[in-house]
């Protein structure tokens, strides 16, 4: 790559990192300014992807269904349009997501707002049916003062909705501005040339990495456990041909009336995140890096959901089992990982004075040569923002699965609520253990208690002063087999 292209490629990423920063920085909630919820991008004038942080990335898999949705409104320069209809461009309805148009194309955020309105604070229900029922539904809507008082009046805690929406405006305000400076430097069909080259230098690079995987179809399947102790299947046939791949989920379970549908888009970013960790991690992301994958999936079924079926655990759990699945296919041809804890364990406390969202990290699966794991939320910024007390936070000591490389542990935290709430659990791998690899041993299953008692890993419930609400989370699978009992 010549020297130009490479000067103009790192300014855009470094465009979408200041984003990002901007964001973070300037956000009113925990989950945004603490855990860091959100995610940035740019994209060039045909709606491709051409830069992104390093932050989400199911938010950023499923961006483009939100660029496509905004540009058939033929938005203006000075236009800003909302957004978090799933079936619409979006993900779920806490990911509210900004588009706006810049000299070099468009800019974008998506950030996971604390609540939503929804018939549970937190907006993340764990019995939710029906869209309606996970909070407000916002359609591309060109976004103006009279908007956004509409939209933050119907969710809880308006003032800090509204602080949230500014931050992520103020994300936009930066995009534009850097994005005009860059043009002025090297004009704008330069940049837009540098963006077609950086596209197009990511597909090349994606599909060498493609063809040197072996050809053939490789399938696996696992299940995400419903809220009424059944099981949803989930089927995943990899097909590697030369330099391009599908992913078709033909045989996956149809959408059921919880809430772990999700779109298409939500799909296709969970496979977007498998292919570029076993291809070529290094590549710039762009939109260039996922046009060699194709992802299939049957209209109705569990992974490409019609409205108006609820999606919220969606988003968060099914993109974590089709991950597990694919990477399980891929593994019918190549090394891969063991199993990681497969969920995000999503625990939200609220009333009408407050809403808090977290997930909790868990045990990562091994592998020949790394382990990982996530943060959380501060303690000191959770006991200062709101009415609640972390009793315990600490490793679940010997959750990770045996074996040659052994899983990364779980994680255990403890809440102890100061007044009044409503608590939702929206977890995952409680009855179905993270797998091992190559003779590796499951990681531990998850865990909920409430006081004590065991609380299923899909809970919405009523909690007093003094309460507390503890959270094991799974650990990953172990990788190889013991030898010689070590």
């Amino acid at each position: 790559m010549e020297l130009e292209l490479q000067l103009i490629g790192a300014s855009l990423r470094s465009i979408a990192d200041e984003m990002g920063a901007v964001l973070v920085r300037s956000a009113f909630s925990a989950n945004i300014k603490e855990r860091r919820d959100c995610s940035t991008a740019l994209f060039d004038p045909r709606g491709r992807m051409v830069a992104q942080a390093e932050h989400i990335p199911v938010h950023l898999g499923a961006m483009p269904d939100a660029v496509a949705a905004v540009r058939a409104n033929d938005p203006g320069p000075d236009d800003v349009y909302i957004l978090n209809d799933p079936f619409a461009g979006g993900t779920h309805l806490p990911d509210i997501t900004l588009v706006t148009r810049t000299t070099a194309g468009f800019a974008v955020t998506r950030a996971h707002h604390a609540d939503v309105g929804a018939v549970e604070p937190g907006s993340l229900p764990a019995s939710s049916r029906r869209l309606d029922e996970e909070g407000v539904v916002i359609p591309p809507t060109r976004l103006d003062e009279s908007v956004l008082d509409s939209l933050v009046s119907r969710m809880r805690n308006p003032d800090e909705r509204r602080g949230d929406l500014r931050a992520q405006l103020a994300a936009h305000r930066l995009a534009a501005g850097r994005a005009q400076e860059l043009c002025d430097r090297y004009g704008t069909a330069r940049v837009e040339a540098a963006m077609d080259e950086l596209h197009d230098y990511s597909e090349r690079s994606v599909r060498a990495a493609i063809a040197r995987l072996p050809d053939g179809r490789f399938e696996a399947a696992d299940a995400l456990e419903s809220i009424d102790s059944g099981e949803l299947a989930i089927r995943a046939a990899v097909t590697v041909a030369g330099g391009e791949l599908e992913i078709d989920f033909a045989g996956t379970a149809p959408q059921h009336e919880g809430n772990l549908n999700c779109p298409l888009a939500v799909a296709r970013s969970a496979c977007y995140f498998v292919v570029r960790c076993l291809t070529d991690p290094d590549v710039p992301a762009s939109g260039g890096a996922f046009a060699p994958v194709h992802v299939r999936a049957p209209e109705g079924c569990l992974v490409n959901a019609r409205a108006p079926a609820a999606v919220a655990a969606g988003n968060v759990e099914t993109s974590s089992r089709i991950v597990d699945v694919v990477f399980a296919a891929f593994g019918r041809a190549m090394e891969v990982p063991a199993q990681g804890q497969g969920t995000m364990n999503n625990l939200t406390l609220g009333n009408d004075g407050f809403t808090y969202y977290e997930t909790v990290g868990g045990g990562q699966g091994a592998c020949p040569d790394a382990m990982s794991n996530t943060l959380s939320t501060p303690t000191e910024a959770l006991e200062l923002a709101y009415p609640l007390r972390v009793e315990r936070h600490e490793l679940r000591t010997g959750s990770g699965g045996a074996g040659l490389h052994r899983g990364g542990d779980g994680v255990v935290r403890e809440l102890r609520v100061l007044e009044p709430c409503r608590l939702s659990l929206v977890g995952e791998r409680r009855r179905r253990a993270p797998q091992g690899a190559r003779g590796g041993e499951p990681g531990a299953p998850g865990r909920n208690f409430v006081n004590g008692e065991p609380v299923p890993g899909k809970a919405a419930l009523d909690l007093q002063v003094g309460d507390l609400v503890r959270v094991e989370t799974p650990g990953g699978g172990g990788f190889g087999r013991v030898r010689n009992g070590h």
